[in-house]
């Protein structure tokens, strides 16, 4: 593993690590991460909010990495299908261990579409992972704008998240350093293989 990646794996642990901490121990970090969701938080819970939010779904995200993986293995790419799939996979399954471990309620005035527990966001999980995986799949050959499509998406599901009132901001850091170091250490692996 390159020095570089190295970096990227063990800044989005330590991220990871001291969120987790902090919510599970700092009553002032939890009331801080209330405040700030309050603050950037205003009335956009509008319909456009929930469309993204169902495109993104963690459900929905598995059905997208499948047809993705459907394409991968008619270009005769197998291995790298099998990877998109276990890199999903990965990110999701290790997602839900942590809700179940952390157990944080979600903010107060959600939807009562929204259950489970709110950290980490799964949808930013399967989103970040996602955008991950086409990036690494289909961003030298498509380019720019490619990049900054997929940038555009990203953040759009989190301020879904976040003005659907379904998480804290704490929840969609703690998702993408999830899908990061997830990603990063499938990635690894997937290099190691090929």
């Amino acid at each position: 593993m390159r020095i570089d990646n190295w970096v990227v794996v063990l800044s989005s642990a330590i991220i990871l690590l001291l969120l987790i901490i902090n919510i599970k121990n700092s009553r002032r970090f939890n009331l801080y991460d209330r405040w700030l969701h309050h603050k950037l938080i205003r009335n956009h819970d509008g319909f456009s909010w929930q469309v993204i939010a169902f495109l993104n779904d963690p459900k929905l995200m598995v059905v997208w990495a499948v047809l993705l993986a459907a394409f991968l293995i008619n270009e005769e790419k197998n291995i790298t299908a099998l990877w998109v799939l276990a890199t999903l996979g990965f990110a999701d399954a290790t997602g839900i261990i942590l809700k179940r471990t952390i157990h944080r309620r979600r903010p107060f005035e959600h939807s009562d579409l929204e259950s489970g527990y709110s950290f980490p966001s799964g949808h930013v999980l399967g989103a970040t992972t996602m955008a991950l995986i086409l990036l690494q799949l289909f961003g030298k050959k498509l380019g720019l704008s490619f990049i900054i499509i997929l940038g555009v998406i990203w953040v759009m599901v989190i301020v879904s998240r976040l003005s659907l009132r379904a998480h804290y901001p704490s929840d969609v850091i703690g998702a993408a350093s999830l899908a990061i170091l997830c990603f990063s250490i499938s990635q690894q692996i997937f290099l190691a293989i090929i």
